[in-house]
């Protein structure tokens, strides 16, 4: 009777050890700081937006939640970074559309998106806008459409540098419509919207948040925003899939994470992430950034990676868009 006892004793403990390894692991997580690797440097919109969830985060998971900026190689070195990472959810990456867009896809990679990094979470998009100079004669998509087929190579278009995601908004437009232009690079935001403004170019697409400057000053205007509805910021000006249907372009962030994340991480920290961005006081940090929360799940995000990542393959290839 004494040894039945036992056995049954050793068998109940047992059943509980056995059972607690993968319970135990989730709660201990995390069990340090954890590091958000960002792919540009200080200052700019993305480590903005990153320091925002970083900093609400922080308290939820019990642990700093730290901001390490790797810019270069246009987000490769910040993807390589975490894809080599343990993981273990301590290293994450804020991914972005540069992440999804492979400039040199006749080239061996040594790090793919879509293989070597896990989604997390969807955090914010960024729309952007179709505009020209405030003389141009559109006032439309369709008749900009209609003024660039009877103009075939007269016109350019700016952006604020190749491969970036102004320019390969414009590509895909041109793919989408016929149209033929001409692409003017410059370096950066600023410079292609004064450049436009000036009347050195025709058309540009570009964030939106960037552009409100010089609409508010008639020096620009807009013919459309490039999101799938129309936008708070400019609620008049109709979505450019409204006479163009399937055009849709967002700048957007999110989070991913090593490749072999527990699925118990990644679920935890996508209910951590959504539940900041309903937080009032994060909607209206983003909302001065001019970004709009982006939601969903570990899935739901990675289905968006996928057909980001083949929307912009197809224009990349239409474009002979070439790393500089």
């Amino acid at each position: 009777m004494q040894m039945s006892r036992r056995l049954f004793l050793t068998i109940a403990i047992g059943a509980a050890v056995a059972s607690v390894p993968q319970v135990g692991y989730t709660q201990a997580y995390p069990s340090r700081p954890i590091t958000l690797v960002v792919f540009m440097p200080p200052g700019g919109s993305p480590d903005i937006v990153a320091r925002v969830i970083a900093q609400a985060l922080s308290p939820r998971l019990g642990q700093p939640v730290v901001v390490d900026n790797r810019p270069g190689a246009g987000g490769n070195l910040a993807l390589q970074a975490v894809a080599r990472a343990p993981a273990n959810g301590h290293t994450l990456l804020l991914l972005a559309t540069p992440h999804a867009v492979n400039l040199t896809p006749n080239e061996k990679q040594d790090i793919d998106l879509l293989k070597d990094i896990m989604p997390v979470a969807s955090i914010n998009n960024d729309p952007f806008a179709m505009t020209v100079n405030a003389s141009s004669p559109a006032k439309t998509v369709a008749e900009f459409v209609a003024h660039a087929k009877a103009n075939p190579g007269k016109l350019n278009m700016a952006s604020s540098g190749t491969g970036n995601l102004s320019h390969l908004a414009g590509e895909l437009f041109r793919m989408m419509t016929g149209i033929a232009m001409v692409h003017v690079p410059y370096r950066g935001a600023p410079a292609a919207n004064t450049s436009l403004a000036t009347g050195e170019t025709h058309m540009l697409f570009n964030a939106l948040p960037s552009l409100m400057p010089l609409l508010k000053e008639g020096k620009l205007r807009a013919l459309g925003v490039t999101t799938a509805k129309r936008v708070k910021l400019l609620p008049d000006v109709p979505t450019v899939a409204e006479t163009l249907p399937g055009y849709a372009v967002t700048g957007w962030l999110g989070i991913g994470a090593p490749k072999g994340t527990p699925p118990e991480i990644v679920d935890r920290l996508n209910n951590e992430v959504n539940t900041v961005l309903a937080d009032p006081a994060v909607l209206a940090r983003l909302a001065n950034l001019g970004s709009e929360p982006f939601t969903g799940s570990p899935a739901d995000f990675g289905k968006f990676l996928a057909e980001e990542t083949e929307k912009w393959a197809k224009v990349v290839k239409f474009a002979d868009i070439k790393a500089e």
